[in-house]
């Protein structure tokens, strides 16, 4: 009898060890970056804990791997599981703003152009892939997307994250615009800057007139994937007006809102793309539109959202791996859903 009885202790012991560790915040403690530290060009210079020293430094990469140690479920779970496993609220107290753990953020109604929630704004930060939407853009506002594109020699110079097209490979500007917005491949967007403009460098100076001609005047862009340099910038407010804008053409907002996206290669393959926007399957009124990492800009997310009567764009820029998306999908719920928000 004794013995059930130490056992029967032990058991509720482990029990409530298990309840407190799962109560434990999930979120990285703050100091861990600050915001406010700027590179005399102008981009920030994130500082990272011992734990995030393993994840890449480079852009449109939109890792899935998580910035805060989760329990397995099995030994054969993996990042990616754990990941989709992140809850994301869709509902908020009424009346209240989500609590944000990103540096810089910014909520606009499409329509109007209202900001209907900030914080740091106009902090200057590296908008990592995000620039692809922008790339996007100006692509699709150029036309003729039916025209065929051969692969150059020069476009496949775009580490790490590549669809791996090859020089003379033949394609579509469609077919590529797609796969851009929707997995984010470094290549092709070279491949479609130089299609478009000759060159990269002459690309980024159509980028540069694009975001000056729309009044986003704190954004400067020399390449078209959002790859590291400390001469390309943006903010959360210069985004959200090209997002605005992209949202309204026609052609982006039928890319955007892929789940995942079937792209042919030359030789036949088929070769299934999942939207980095991991939103989009798990917020039925998410509909876009694009992400971006790297290691100096942090996660980063434009969001955009729609319900009868309500179009909502969000800006989160320099967010955790996993508070990106939760983040993202409560600033949206609030601006939807809450009737205080604007």
């Amino acid at each position: 009898m004794k013995r059930w009885y130490r056992v029967g202790f032990a058991c509720c012991a482990v029990a409530l060890a298990a309840l407190c560790l799962a109560a434990e915040p999930t979120t990285a403690p703050p100091g861990n970056e600050n915001p406010n530290e700027v590179r005399p060009t102008g981009v920030p210079h994130r500082q990272h804990s011992k734990a995030k020293s393993g994840a890449t430094a480079n852009s449109g990469s939109d890792a899935n791997s998580s910035a805060t140690p989760r329990p397995r479920r099995t030994h054969r779970a993996t990042a990616k599981h754990r990941d989709e496993e992140e809850p994301i609220p869709t509902q908020t107290v009424p009346g209240s703003i989500p609590k944000i753990g990103a540096s810089s953020v910014i909520v606009i109604d499409v329509h109007s152009g209202q900001v209907l929630y900030e914080k740091n704004p106009d902090q200057i930060r590296a908008p990592a892939s995000t620039t692809k939407l922008l790339t996007g853009l100006i692509v699709a506002e150029s036309g003729n997307l039916e025209r065929p594109v051969t692969v150059a020699q020069v476009d496949t110079f775009a580490e790490p994250v590549k669809l791996n097209i090859k020089p003379g490979e033949i394609y579509q500007r469609i077919d590529l615009l797609r796969a851009l917005l929707v997995k984010s491949p470094n290549d092709v967007a070279r491949c479609l800057a130089r299609d478009n403009a000759g060159s990269v460098e002459a690309f980024a100076e159509r980028m540069n007139q694009r975001t000056f001609a729309l009044g986003a005047r704190n954004s400067h862009f020399v390449n078209p994937n959002g790859l590291p340099d400390a001469r390309q910038y943006s903010t959360a407010r210069d985004l959200s007006t090209i997002a605005r804008v992209a949202y309204a053409n026609p052609t982006i907002r039928s890319i955007v809102c892929l789940p995942q996206l079937a792209f042919r290669y030359a030789n036949g393959r088929t070769r299934e793309l999942e939207n980095t926007n991991k939103l989009l399957k798990r917020l039925p009124y998410c509909n876009g539109m694009k992400t971006g990492y790297t290691e100096a800009a942090g996660k980063c997310l434009i969001a955009s959202g729609s319900r009868p009567g309500r179009d909502i764009i969000v800006v989160v820029l320099g967010d955790s791996h996993n508070g990106v998306w939760r983040d993202a999908g409560a600033l949206l719920a609030w601006a939807l859903f809450n009737p205080s928000a604007g």
